[in-house]
């Protein structure tokens, strides 16, 4: 029924403004409208008139466009009434008029441009305008007759998306509309919208009503159908849905969501439950932040918190909320139990720290030859100094200056030896995340002191180019030397499977345009197959022979849990850059001591 078909009488699409037309202003009268002397308003003919429109919806509802537009007529006292209607199969480029009655009633199926009329212009203006003899700026509708002499339009909308007009005429000067009619039409603009859903869905509306003939009086008082519909999602306690007041007071609620908080129906129609209660005390200022959005936007977006259970323990819940157009702080909840979830991220968690602990132990196990290096060094020079000190002590005097000296390097190399030993202990242990301040420069230079000697051993030339005054990041220095280590690491083993060609390794850091930074490693190996860039991240997918394919996964498992973002690309002439981002440290954030 809502889509036009061949019409008589329709209006040219291709209608524009002609050469001499008069503006639109001058033939808008919508604010003389508002000063008029006005007729007392006849509540009991339009209560009358809206229960008939009710019963006529759901009794008739294929003529409820026609219905609608006898009430405009009759409650309005005007000559001619009728809806417009945005088409669908153009995509909206005309109205159509699918119900029409009085003077006018032979125009059915006729139409006007979107683009260039009447009720183009009130959905433009998005408000009720009336109009004073419009052909003198649409020429095309000089032919229909009788002639207009006042046509007062109003908007309707379905989910905040205007779709049409309802409109009253007037074709003499026996009555001029008034604030009065302005009321009534806004009244039956809402009614407007309400009937058009109902065509809209008019089977599935059908359905619903055989299923449930026993709720009929409800259907037809609320006449869309749209009770029905919830009512069906609410009794299939497929989710918890609740009924709220905004002081806190929950009204109504389904058997899930009393299954989800430990309460029985018993404690709700006592009045015991109230969502505020029920919101432990640090969700309450999020909480205020969300009523604050509902009496703004009239909904919120779903989001995480927790309710107290009847027994007092706490349950995880995501939460989302609308409020019901026109009531008084009134609304609608829906609440899904995270309980399962959140037990299933915990493990997922605790996979992902075993796998990158392992993952860390490999990696030493790769170093070690370089690792031993890092120790014997300052160990060797400890013996070296021992036995200086040993001599200078037999010499005779004995060499007291020196004998300090050699002392000093002694506890200097020991203290090199311990920085080396905490920094592979770091590594290998394991240890719940941190979120603590770094410098992200420091946590890099560590790292390639691990690897300094491996990249040699294989003749690897390793550069740094690091941005001084980086800001401070935050997360766990554990974590985020691991994935440096694994992409030194990478590239070690790219560049040094090439027979022929320089070994060149770059370390970078940056700052990027939003104030974090930026960590890049560029390698001159043989460079990445396109067909593998896309799935480089996935877990189990390697290019190394024996390799498990776990490395990069863990790796952007890391720094996407650091809030940041880890991707690669081709490097110039050949080889790969790897690069990572991560936010800023932020004070309000807390930090693990």
């Amino acid at each position: 029924m809502l889509e036009s078909a061949t019409a008589k009488n329709d209006l040219p699409l291709e209608a524009s403004i002609p050469h001499g037309a008069v503006s639109l202003e001058s033939i808008l009268c919508t604010e003389e409208l508002r000063r008029r002397p006005w007729r007392p308003p006849d509540y009991e003919k339009e209560n009358r008139a809206l229960v008939a429109l009710a019963g006529a919806l759901v009794e008739s509802p294929f003529n409820i466009l026609q219905t609608l537009a006898e009430t405009i007529l009759d409650v309005t006292q005007c000559d001619s009434s009728g809806l417009s209607l945005l088409t669908k199969d153009d995509g909206g480029k005309r109205f159509y008029w699918p119900a029409i009655a009085g003077e006018w009633k032979r125009h059915i199926g006729g139409g006007t441009p979107r683009d260039f009329g009447p009720c183009g212009d009130v959905l433009d203006q998005n408000r009720t305008l009336l109009f004073r003899h419009f052909e003198r700026r649409y020429p095309y509708f000089i032919p229909i007759t009788p002639a207009v002499e006042e046509c007062l339009l109003v908007p309707f909308y379905i989910g905040g998306k205007a779709v049409g007009t309802i409109w009253a005429i007037t074709h003499g000067d026996r009555r001029k509309f008034d604030s009065e009619d302005e009321r009534i039409m806004n009244t039956l603009g809402q009614f407007a919208s309400l009937a058009y859903q109902t065509v809209e869905s008019i089977e599935d509306l059908k359905l619903q009503i055989a299923a449930r003939e026993q709720a009929e009086t409800a259907v037809r008082a609320l006449a869309s159908g749209l009770e029905a519909k919830i009512r069906r999602l609410v009794d299939s306690n497929i989710i918890g849905i609740f009924i709220w007041n905004l002081d806190g007071r929950i009204i109504d609620g389904n058997e899930a969501f009393l299954r989800i908080i430990g309460y029985d129906r018993g404690d709700l129609i006592a009045g015991r439950l109230n969502w505020r209660e029920l919101t432990p005390p640090e969700w309450q200022e999020a909480a205020d932040r969300r009523v604050a959005q509902l009496e703004a936007s009239g909904t919120t977006q779903p989001h995480e918190k927790e309710y107290f259970r009847k027994d007092g323990t706490r349950v995880p819940v995501l939460v989302g909320a609308a409020a019901f157009e026109g009531s008084s702080g009134e609304g609608v909840g829906f609440v899904l139990d995270l309980t399962d979830r959140k037990r299933a991220e915990r493990a997922y968690t605790e996979v992902q720290m075993e796998l990158a602990h392992a993952n860390r132990v490999a990696a030493m196990g790769q170093l070690s030859a370089s690792i031993a290096h890092e120790i014997s060094q300052p160990l060797g020079a400890v013996l070296s100094y021992a036995n200086a000190a040993s001599h200078w002590l037999a010499a005779q005097p004995p060499a007291v200056e020196e004998v300090r000296g050699a002392l000093d390097f002694i506890v200097k190399s020991g203290v090199q030896a311990s920085e080396v030993v905490d920094r592979i202990r770091a590594l290998v242990k394991k240890a719940p995340p941190r979120t603590d301040k770094l410098e992200i420069n420091e946590a890099v230079l560590e790292v390639i002191g691990l690897t300094r000697n491996e990249m040699a051993k294989n003749g690897i030339s390793v550069r740094t180019q690091l941005t001084e005054a980086l800001p401070a990041i935050q997360g766990d220095r554990v974590q985020l030397q691991q994935v440096i280590l694994n992409l030194l690491i990478n590239a070690m083993e790219a560049m040094s499977a090439r027979s022929e060609g320089p070994r060149d390794l770059l370390i970078s850091t940056a700052k990027t345009d939003s104030e974090g930074v930026l960590v890049a490693v560029r390698d001159s190996g043989p460079g990445l197959a396109p067909e593998s860039v896309e799935r480089l991240f996935e877990p189990f997918y390697t290019t190394k022979p024996g390799g498990l394919g776990m490395g990069l996964s863990i790796c952007r498992s890391i720094i996407e849990s650091h809030h940041g973002r880890l991707w690669a690309t081709a490097n110039t002439p050949h080889g790969a850059v790897f690069q990572f981002n991560l936010p800023r440290y932020s004070s309000g954030e807390k930090e693990d001591r």
